[in-house]
């Protein structure tokens, strides 16, 4: 796996491997970056399905009760396939700025 810190955010990325690893690597990983907001690049995984995004509701919807953002970031599946408990964004930097909103709304504890 590859972490990239970058103050209160972590970017979390891997190359050649399947899915079902990467989830596995990154729950072995969690504990040492579950108080950063996360970025999960997965422009490695050439052919991402919806159903694929699902597999981190589980660890989405856990970093969001501890008030941390949690992002997936591929240009496969648009938001609207996924339900809203998960955030898909088609670049990096978009993810980045749901992150910035997303403490300015905790911050102002909306």
């Amino acid at each position: 796996m590859i972490f990239e810190s970058d103050g209160t955010t972590t970017i979390v990325s891997q190359e050649k491997t399947t899915l079902s690893i990467f989830l596995k690597n990154l729950n072995d990983a969690y504990p040492k970056i579950k108080n950063d907001n996360i970025i999960i690049n997965l422009f490695s995984f050439s052919k991402l399905k919806a159903d694929d995004v699902l597999e981190f509701l589980q660890i989405s919807d856990l970093h969001k009760k501890a008030k941390k953002s949690f992002v997936l970031v591929t240009d496969k599946v648009s938001y609207d396939e996924v339900p809203d408990a998960i955030i898909v964004v088609p670049t990096i930097q978009e993810a980045r700025d749901v992150i910035e909103m997303e403490e300015i709304e905790r911050d102002l504890d909306l």
